[in-house]
């Protein structure tokens, strides 16, 4: 950043709201020697030993730690109170410590900085700012409008504060300040590009961020953090929402609270907490109990606690109502009057856990801690409100239609937040419907919550909920979002059966618009999508059209045999032209896509940053057009779509200007298109500059002897591609000789398949001379060419030398006993070679005996296949005694060798006792 100083604008809780995009927040410049103190206490909770010892050393380096402060920081009791002495000595040291602390966090622990400063607790600015105190920029809710913006010059001008971030940004307010914007993608782009002096990607916790935020969150215990953990990850619905920090903090606190309090046999009884309404209940029960972290018992009686509570619980619970209703989630001392709260209990312990304060100018500020806090306890006062409210409680001071009972509040609350487009009211319905689950109000009894109360109406508010859902096969986040709410109100049968029907891959005939809603929840949820999302042989038009928006999140998506058209193929294509498409895998085999749906999935092709491997086998796709879709992925798989000399051309183009060149992923499956050899010296000069292909599939293309020059020019300049498959062509000696002489440059191909090719001694001698030099090859498959025992003679040679070669296949090579010979000579030696096969082979006993020697000393390897070999029961039983020796082999197939019952079993005793870890097949 140009300035040194940094500070924030306060961050709001829906910032890290769980399901719902957070807002931008902006770090705008602020005296840098106010840093330190402002995020001492997050410091304190954050930074591990190990970070401890690295500022630790820092410090010294640049003297402003003296060897005397660390020992009194080394002296300390507790990792907090070292981190304390360490900041208490960096505050008296001026506004160059606090600077130089801060750089060296920012720098070397990014994510730990953005930790701190980000989603800190305490906030505060610099004085004369005019600066408003919300905790983040999800307090202005209204879009950011940048082509209407009301201009504002006057720092001290009150303004809305849409206006006054959009004045902010565009350089109007505060002209010497630099704007950084932390935020996700989605939200960060409703600003203009070139406004923002620095843009940061907040992402959520991965695996090791949320274990180390757990760890520290229970620094005292780690088995407790540990269990946690694993009650988070057994929930992926849970899982997921913990990503974000502030949630992972209110998650953990609740069930590391549920599982200190609840014995052995009360947890048998009682699950662990799972849904939202579950965890807010530990969480309320938490606080209103005193058992809280980090805070003393309060020395009242716990019921008396509770009685003193429930008054101050209902005033709030009024203001975080019509708060929500108002987008209001800021509150003044005038805000409390007006709600009937008592300013002096604000100072009690309970609302300090709940609410936060900040002094701005001559005011003070109150805000929950989390907007969720906001939406559970508006969500208990509309719950017991509803009771003995005449009118709309949503229509706080106008008239409105009289509504008796609790069922028609409800109806009422959850038709608002079908209507609400930007979700406002989505976590409140949620909490609403969950109080109505016997698991909560048996949590809540006596605390929050009459005993089954309201518990008569729970069957006909499921009812409604399910109701909701017949939307006609139009699903949107708010149908959704009502299925949260039959999880909530712990009804999942429908879920249930559905995702049973995945499992099974029997949606055939389900997807009814109740079960579509369903399958879009559990898209987003189930266990049974995480492998694999199959949607194979259910789906019609309508329902992929319902569907997209959660089909964006899927990472191996299968939609085989759904008849797809090409209008289906438009509707993917703007699924996978979305910026935040995770597809990975994606499979259309057998649907019914011509010219035009393919050149709609090209176009998304185009810019997709995701998608690796696309199935369109058997396609009856034109070859044209699906050569246009492939090649602009990393995993094309086009076997057997006759694509020939032509299209092999295209395959080319595309191959040369191919965008995902830098992820070193791709694959192409090309196997059984005739792309005889003109195709294939198209396809390899294409070779000659691509740089992310590392597989390619070329069997069965008719690759004549006169492929084999380019595909050896292409060998000589690639460096990426690691695997080549010619198998089944037609290339011959002088084929073979061509790419073995490539060979001796190449230094990236791994593994090289040349199976059935007409090859004879002369390109097996020429592949010998490579590999006495070739170090990257480790496979090298010569099954069905007549190599005899001169070219496996010149290849023993080699692998007396060769240090890299592990499979060597020699199926059907035409290799007699001498050939044999020559090859036990080299295993002797050899170090390498792990799986020989020389099945349908004739080495008889002569060579079972020279190969018997060979595996006394051998110690490579370790399967080895002599099937249909001539051995008889001589040679077969000197192979069973060799193995008494030999260690190393796990497998061995003595099958087709004509010896008989009795000698199989005779030869299968002598294995077992000689080499009882050993697999034979005889």
């Amino acid at each position: 950043m140009p300035s040194s100083r940094t500070t924030t604008l306060p961050q709001h809780p829906r910032a890290t709201h769980p399901g719902l995009v957070p807002e931008p927040t902006l770090l705008l410049s602020s005296p840098a020697e106010a840093w330190i103190s402002r995020y001492q206490k997050q410091l304190v909770r954050s930074i591990s030993p190990q970070f401890l010892e690295e500022i630790i050393c820092h410090l010294r380096r640049l003297d402003l730690l003296t060897a005397e402060e660390a020992g009194r920081v080394q002296e300390a009791s507790s990792l907090p109170e070292k981190v304390r002495a360490v900041v208490d000595v960096l505050a008296g040291k001026g506004s160059y410590a606090s600077q130089c602390l801060q750089t060296f966090i920012e720098t070397t622990n990014s994510q730990l900085y953005l930790h701190i400063t980000v989603y800190g607790r305490q906030r505060t600015g610099g004085a004369g700012q005019g600066a408003l105190r919300p905790r983040g920029s999800a307090a202005f809710k209204t879009p950011l409008d940048f082509s209407n913006t009301v201009v504002c010059t006057d720092p001290k001008k009150e303004i809305q504060v849409d206006n006054l971030i959009t004045n902010i940004i565009r350089g109007n307010l505060l002209q010497e300040a630099s704007v950084w914007v932390t935020s996700r993608p989605t939200a960060a782009s409703q600003i203009p590009g070139g406004l923002v002096d620095r843009m940061t990607e907040i992402r959520g916790f991965g695996a090791a961020e949320m274990k180390e935020f757990l760890d520290q969150m229970f620094l005292d215990n780690r088995d407790l953090s540990s269990q946690v953990l694993h009650h988070i990850k057994a929930n992926r619905s849970l899982h997921i929402m913990c990503t974000v920090p502030s949630f992972c903090r209110i998650s953990g606190s609740s069930i590391g609270y549920y599982l200190k309090t609840s014995t052995d046999q009360s947890q048998e009884m009682t699950a662990a907490p799972k849904t939202l309404s579950e965890i807010y209940s530990y969480y309320f029960k938490m606080a209103l109990s005193s058992d809280w972290p980090e805070k003393q018992r309060e020395t009242l009686r716990i019921e008396q606690a509770v009685n003193n509570s429930k008054k101050i619980l209902g005033s709030l619970g009024r203001l975080a109502f019509y708060g929500l209703l108002k987008r209001k989630y800021v509150f003044y001392e005038q805000d409390m009057k007006t709600y009937g709260i008592d300013l002096s209990l604000l100072q009690s312990s309970l609302c300090s856990r709940l609410l936060l304060k900040e002094e701005v100018q001559s005011s003070t500020a109150y805000y929950f801690s989390h907007l969720t806090i906001q939406e559970f306890l508006a969500a208990i006062y509309y719950y017991t409100a509803a009771k003995r409210a005449i009118f709309d409680l949503f229509t706080e001071n106008g008239m409105s239609w009289p509504k008796l009972g609790f069922l028609n509040h409800f109806k009422s609350a959850v038709q608002r937040s079908l209507q609400a487009e930007d979700g406002q009211l989505d976590i409140f319905v949620r909490f609403l419907s969950g109080l109505l689950s016997p698991q909560v109000n048996k949590l809540l009894s006596g605390w929050l919550l009459a005993k089954d109360e309201h518990n008569s109406f729970r069957s006909q508010a499921i009812s409604f909920l399910q109701g909701c859902l017949n939307t006609d096969y139009v699903i949107s986040s708010r149908t959704v979002n009502t299925v949260h709410c039959l999880q909530e109100i712990q009804h999942m049968e429908i879920a249930k059966s559905v995702e049973e029907a995945m499992k099974n891959e029997s949606l055939a005939g389900m997807l009814t618009p109740v079960n579509c809603s369903v399958l879009a929840y559990l898209l987003q949820v189930s266990d049974v999508c995480v492998e694999e999302t199959n949607l194979s042989n259910c789906l019609t038009y309508n329902v992929c059209k319902s569907l997209l928006p959660q089909l964006l999140f899927c990472h191996n998506l299968r939609l085989d045999n759904n008849q797809f058209k090409d209008n289906v193929m438009e509707l993917l294509g703007s699924v996978l032209s979305v910026k935040d498409c995770q597809i990975q895998k994606l499979s259309l085999a057998e649907n019914q896509i011509s010219n035009k749906g393919a050149k709609a999935l090209a176009r998304s092709l185009m810019v997709n940053r995701s998608l690796m491997v696309l199935d369109l086998v058997p396609d009856p796709v034109p070859s044209r057009a699906l050569l246009t879709v492939s090649f602009l992925l990393t995993s094309p798989l086009l076997q057997k779509n006759s694509i020939g000399a032509q299209g092999a051309k295209k395959i080319a183009e595309a191959l040369k200007r191919n965008c995902r060149a830098a992820r070193g992923r791709g694959m192409a499956v090309l196997q059984s298109n005739s792309i005889s050899s003109a195709g294939v010296a198209a396809l390899t000069a294409a070779l000659c500059s691509n740089k992310g292909l590392i597989n390619l599939n070329l069997r069965e293309n008719s690759i004549s002897k006169e492929g084999g020059p380019a595909i050896a020019r292409a060998l000589r300049t690639n460096n990426t591609l690691r695997r080549l498959d010619l198998a089944a062509n037609l290339l011959y000696d002088e084929g073979g000789k061509a790419i073995a002489l490539a060979m001796k440059e190449n230094r990236a191909l791994t593994s090289l398949h040349l199976q059935w090719n007409f090859i004879q001694a002369n390109a097996a001698m020429a592949l010998a001379q490579a590999l006495k030099s070739n170090s990257s090859l480790a496979s090298l498959d010569l099954q069905e060419n007549a190599i005899g025992d001169e070219g496996m003679a010149a290849l023993s040679a080699a692998l007396k030398v060769n240090t890299t070669l592990a499979d060597l296949h020699l199926q059907v090579a035409s290799i007699g006993a001498a050939g044999a010979q020559a090859l036990a000579e080299a295993l002797m030696v050899n170090k390498s070679l792990q799986i020989l096969d020389l099945r349908g082979n004739s080495i008889g006993v002569a060579g079972a005996k020279a190969m018997a020697n060979a595996l006394k000393v051998n110690r490579s390897l370790r399967r080895l296949n002599l099937q249909e070999n001539s051995l008889g029961m001589d040679g077969a039983i000197c192979i069973a005694t060799a193995l008494k020796g030999n260690h190393g082999l796990t497998y061995v197939n003595l099958q087709g060798n004509r010896i008989g019952q009795s000698g199989a079993k005779m030869i299968s005793d002598a294995i077992r006792t000689n080499a009882p870890d050993c697999i034979v097949e005889v």
